[in-house]
């Protein structure tokens, strides 16, 4: 298996966990701007890292 689809894997997860967590914070919010800041935060983290290693799996070869 290739490094950079391992590293790509790891991306995902982590980026999956972070829009995961971003519902949970989502789904308990109030709707004062100290509950909408960490929203923002994990969700677009979390969304760089879902679409980076998605596309980090999908553009590497694999070669034998």
């Amino acid at each position: 298996m290739n490094i950079k689809r391992i590293f790509g894997t790891i991306l995902t997860v982590l980026g999956i966990g972070g829009l995961i967590y971003t519902a949970m914070l989502f789904s308990s919010a109030n709707s004062d701007f100290e509950s909408v800041k960490p929203l923002l935060i994990y969700g677009i983290l979390g969304a760089v890292f879902f679409i980076s290693g998605i596309s980090l799996v999908r553009t590497t070869k694999d070669e034998s």
